[in-house]
């Protein structure tokens, strides 16, 4: 009966790091489309006023070597790893994307620490990648 608990605690931990791409592409419509556009070209409404323009998203990959860069992009979006859009940071929605901690993976297998909505949020920006 010793391992119950870490059985248990092994569930529950694994359970809290799935991630949901339709949460993910709610959060992305919420706070991303304006500026990446709705299926993540960089083409947003925004974009006309923004320099430099937004990234394509969907070839986040493709420009990684073919791995989908986890980290950099979480980083870039909580504001660990600022990037300057119009002369000013990108906006940062590492608090609006705030919750529990939540230990996800990078590309490389090595824990990242983040939220649930991130990890959503990731799932979906996954899904766009060419290939």
């Amino acid at each position: 009966m010793r391992w119950l608990p870490t059985v248990l605690l092994a569930g529950a931990a694994g359970m809290a790091a799935a991630q949901d791409a339709q949460l993910g592409e709610r959060l992305y419509d919420r706070y991303c489309s304006a500026c990446h556009g709705a299926t993540g070209a960089g083409d947003g409404p925004m974009t006309r006023v923004l320099t430099p323009p937004p990234p394509d998203l969907r070839h986040l990959a493709a420009q990684n070597g073919g791995t989908f860069p986890r980290r950099r992009v979480v980083w870039r979006i909580d504001g660990r790893d600022p990037i300057l859009a119009h002369g000013n940071e990108m906006p940062v929605f590492g608090d609006l994307l705030a919750g529990e901690t939540l230990d996800i993976r990078d590309e490389t297998g090595e824990v990242l620490h983040s939220t649930q909505p991130m990890a959503d949020l990731l799932a979906f920006l996954e899904t766009l990648q060419d290939g």
